[in-house]
């Protein structure tokens, strides 16, 4: 599944529709970038919990729920997304993501652009960072 949010022109474009599966014979796999400046990570988020409230300058980020489902803010909207959905969280939108759920849940994120986590801007932390 893939949930479309609106970019703000930044001018960095929407990775999810050149996501695709090739198969093999002993199964699949699914291509999520070649050839990028990218930043790969596995987020982990604990059950009652969420990231802050955030916004980057220097990159966007895709995200494809890897269980969960992950309560999900990209913009003024928020969902609950569920294992397997993708989601692009464009340079400079207002993103978030939470664990409403009783276990851990985890988030494939590919960051695009320049990665620095000082790029964070928190405009609201449960954490007070």
């Amino acid at each position: 599944m893939v949930t479309a949010v609106a970019d703000k022109g930044m001018g960095m474009r929407d990775p999810r529709a050149e996501v695709f599966v090739q198969e093999r014979p002993w199964g699949q796999f699914e291509q999520f970038v070649s050839n990028e400046r990218v930043t790969v990570k596995i987020i982990t988020v604990e059950p009652g919990h969420r990231l802050s409230l955030q916004t980057h300058e220097h990159r966007g980020e895709f995200w494809q729920v890897l269980d969960g489902p992950m309560e999900v803010t990209v913009g003024d909207r928020t969902w609950s997304a569920q294992p397997g959905e993708k989601v692009w969280a464009p340079q400079g939108a207002v993103h978030r993501m939470a664990n409403k759920g009783d276990a851990p849940a985890r988030m494939l994120e590919v960051a695009f652009g320049d990665f620095d986590e000082a790029d964070i801007v928190r405009l609201d932390d449960d954490y007070a960072r």
